[in-house]
């Protein structure tokens, strides 16, 4: 009973520090996670099809076509027709959506990469068999 309370109390933890973060992130930057998510992807790539957005950040398809519709109007991503295949769509970030990049606090997942990588290799395949 006290490992399962142990566990319970750490999925809060990790639950708690998921609310705070996005909370943080929408203040400074009125974003939500996946369209912070979005945004990094396609500052790390560059221009983009809404099929590659999904499969890299792995939500479905209409997710993000959703979120890009969004960060369209806000003025945050661009999207314009390819040159060589004009039925392809491609994904931009303007200015103002790096600059909001620019801005926003440390994604959690970019602060749980930094330390996950710092753990042995056995310490690492424990955490990912666990979760």
């Amino acid at each position: 009973m006290e490992r399962l309370n142990a566990a319970l109390v750490a999925m809060r933890r990790i639950l708690r520090a998921t609310d705070i973060h996005a909370k943080q992130l929408s203040r400074e930057t009125n974003l939500k996670t996946s369209q912070l998510l979005v945004i990094q992807t396609i500052d790390e790539v560059g221009e983009m099809t809404i099929g590659e957005i999904a499969a890299r950040v792995n939500l479905a398809q209409a997710s993000v076509t959703a979120i890009v519709h969004r960060l369209q109007e806000a003025g945050l991503l661009t999207r314009q027709r390819g040159d060589s295949d004009k039925r392809k769509v491609y994904v931009h970030l303007t200015p103002e959506g790096r600059e909001v990049l620019e801005r926003a606090p440390t994604a959690l997942h970019d602060r749980f990469s930094e330390r996950f990588t710092e753990l042995e290799d056995w310490e690492q395949m424990q955490m990912v068999a666990v979760l």
